[in-house]
């Protein structure tokens, strides 16, 4: 674990490598986290929504994460978060520990899901034994806030007791929202007391002017030059409103074509190189003539990401 203070700037939310039969090929992610590091971004978080966490059994996970932090022999200040939230306390407690144990700088944790009507006191029990258990003393964890997939939407009070609680750790948020609102009431509230990552690009800019410590998105995978440029920009106190527009504009056209694993595998491979990974169930790859139609919408409109 390297140093959390530091915890910040674009991290790309990192697709898992998969072979043809759908098993890991985590041999092949630290080149992907490689191409990463040497492209802007300051860290990457697997095992996310884009790297397809919930798929993968606990020692798929574990593998994963111990491929990734081996990115730091060439990139030793690489920052590695790891996607660890499922439903059950015990499996979460025990996959913490297992990140943390591997050189992981933080966790992002998913609320229990699955009770979908539980009360936010009962969340904020969870969450409180997750730190108590699984955190060792300064380490960081990110609340996975996503309602559109969790069916939980958290309150601002909720994060605030978690901060008066748990004074010896950091807690943040990876805000995926999608809400304008919701993005400037953190920063109104908390300041830099919580570390707020946004997982919208489109909201990036304003995340940031609204005391955001970084972004932590799939498009990453395909545009961190354009995010690290609007993240260079703001800590100069200046605005990159080009790089802004360029990746609004990558934004909504990513947002044509659902769900991002299949997509981003799909793009990467055509456009720089990387093997054609598979997904896994229930998610299908994409055909070939979808990937054509894709690939020339995205260089008709913006044909930055061939860069």
């Amino acid at each position: 674990m390297t140093d959390t203070s530091e915890l910040n700037g674009v991290i790309t939310a990192a697709l898992t490598p998969l072979h043809e039969n759908g098993s890991l090929a985590e041999g092949e992610l630290p080149g992907l986290l490689k191409f990463l590091a040497e492209r802007g971004s300051h860290g990457a978080l697997l095992l996310g929504t884009t790297g397809e966490g919930p798929s993968f059994s606990p020692d798929e996970r574990v593998r994963i994460v111990r491929a990734g932090v081996t990115v730091r022999q060439e990139h030793p200040q690489f920052k590695i978060l790891v996607g660890t939230g499922t439903p059950s306390l015990e499996e979460t407690v025990a996959l913490n520990k297992a990140a943390f144990d591997l050189g992981a700088d933080g966790v992002v944790v998913l609320p229990p899901y699955f009770f979908r009507k539980a009360s936010e006191d009962g969340i904020y029990e969870w969450f409180s034994q997750i730190l108590r258990r699984s955190l060792p003393s300064g380490a960081a964890l990110l609340v996975y806030h996503i309602p559109s997939l969790t069916g939980i939407s958290l309150s601002l009070d909720f994060f605030d007791r978690l901060l008066t609680s748990f004074p010896g750790h950091v807690i943040g948020i990876k805000d995926s929202s999608a809400d304008k609102n919701f993005a400037c009431q953190l920063g109104e509230r908390f300041g830099t007391n919580l570390r707020v990552f946004n997982g919208t690009d489109s909201l990036f800019d304003l995340a940031l002017e609204n005391a955001a410590a970084g972004c932590i998105t799939a498009m990453a995978n395909l545009r961190s030059p354009d995010l690290r440029l609007i993240w260079d920009a703001r800590q100069q106190g200046n605005v990159d409103f080009s790089a802004r527009e360029r990746v609004i504009l990558g934004r909504s056209i990513m947002e044509r074509f659902p769900p991002n694993p299949p997509l981003y595998k799909a793009l990467i491979h055509h456009l720089h190189g990387f093997p054609s990974w598979k997904v896994r169930s229930p998610l299908i790859d994409l055909t070939k003539t979808q990937i054509e139609t894709i690939l020339a919408q995205v260089l008709a409109e913006a044909p930055e990401f061939s860069q």
